[in-house]
């Protein structure tokens, strides 16, 4: 009797030892879990922070800090991911099967959320890649206007009527950004065909010459006024263009008051803008010999109203 309870005890103590002893590896395991997140994560906030120093936009800081925030996102999940299967290890559980299930889980989820997996990793390189920035004004998605967030998930944009706009990133294809480095002001202008082309050109050059010139737009403009000359015959007009290098986002202010000056300077050499007008051509033999395009005048006479008094 005493054996076989010196047995049960042995028997007892051997289960608790082999229990402490899973204890203390799961607990390894979750501190040196900890102190890999803590270390990673003090790698990539110091590497972003050496990566900030070097760089004077405050974009480009915004940037880095999201990418940041994205690496700690995935090294997170990646470290409680393995402590998290070899912890089932520990306890005896079989991991084979759980990642069978998950794989499957994971096929099913994959292909009911293709959109939104497609929307993270597109994203990720269009922050990765630096298509977008806050800031920038883009189209993207077939919309336009001010990007006000960037995320893993969408590009929210505002557009000119403030209109509030949610780009899933899935769904974008092509990123067109009119806020990097520089831009042109494309000026097209029409005056009338009897004008002599050269001096309407420049009567041109000198109106941006004195914009460029001008304390206010002056800094906006990186070079001067770049004359292209004679774009295309319009039905009334012939069109003239032009074109200004300016800073980021100030095409559209150079364009508008560089048109209010041109018209000011047109006016005063009395070169012409014309209305749209229509020609009518009676035909021409080939003679040479065009027919009389005969008009008729009506004349209308508008008799003046009678009044017809009742007498009494």
């Amino acid at each position: 009797m005493n054996a076989l309870i010196d047995s049960i005890h042995a028997a007892r103590g051997g289960e608790w030892a082999a229990l402490a002893g899973t204890g203390v590896r799961i607990l390894v395991i979750v501190l040196l879990s900890l102190a890999i997140l803590a270390v990673a994560h003090k790698m990539i906030r110091t590497f972003r922070i050496y990566v900030s120093k070097s760089v004077r936009s405050a974009e480009e800081i915004k940037r880095i800090e999201t990418l940041g925030r994205v690496f700690r996102y995935i090294t997170s999940v990646v470290v409680a991911l393995i402590a998290g299967t070899l912890i089932l290890g520990e306890l005896g559980i079989s991991v084979a099967p759980i990642l069978g299930a998950a794989g499957v889980i994971g096929l099913a989820v994959g292909f009911g959320a293709q959109s939104l997996i497609k929307d993270y990793f597109n994203g990720f390189f269009l922050l990765l890649e630096d298509q977008v920035r806050q800031g920038d004004v883009v189209e993207v998605g077939g919309q336009g206007g001010l990007v006000e967030e960037v995320t893993l998930r969408y590009v929210r944009l505002r557009d000119y009527d403030g209109n509030v706009h949610f780009i899933p990133n899935g769904s974008i294809v092509t990123v067109i950004n009119k806020s990097r480095g520089f831009a042109y002001a494309v000026v097209d202008v029409g005056v009338a065909y009897r004008e002599n082309a050269d001096e309407a050109l420049e009567v041109m050059r000198a109106a941006g010459a004195a914009l460029k010139a001008d304390p206010v737009f002056g800094p906006k403009i990186l070079q001067d006024v770049e004359i292209v000359g004679v774009e295309n015959w319009a039905d009334s007009a012939v069109i003239l263009r032009c074109r200004f290098k300016v800073a980021p986002l100030e095409q559209w202010n150079v364009r508008r008051e560089y048109l209010r000056r041109l018209k000011a300077a047109f006016d005063a050499a009395g070169i012409e803008i014309p209305f749209p007008h229509l020609t009518v051509y009676a035909g021409e033999p080939k003679a040479g010999v065009a027919p009389p395009f005969r008009l008729a005048r009506e004349t209308h006479v508008i008799e003046p109203e009678r009044t017809v008094g009742r007498q009494t």
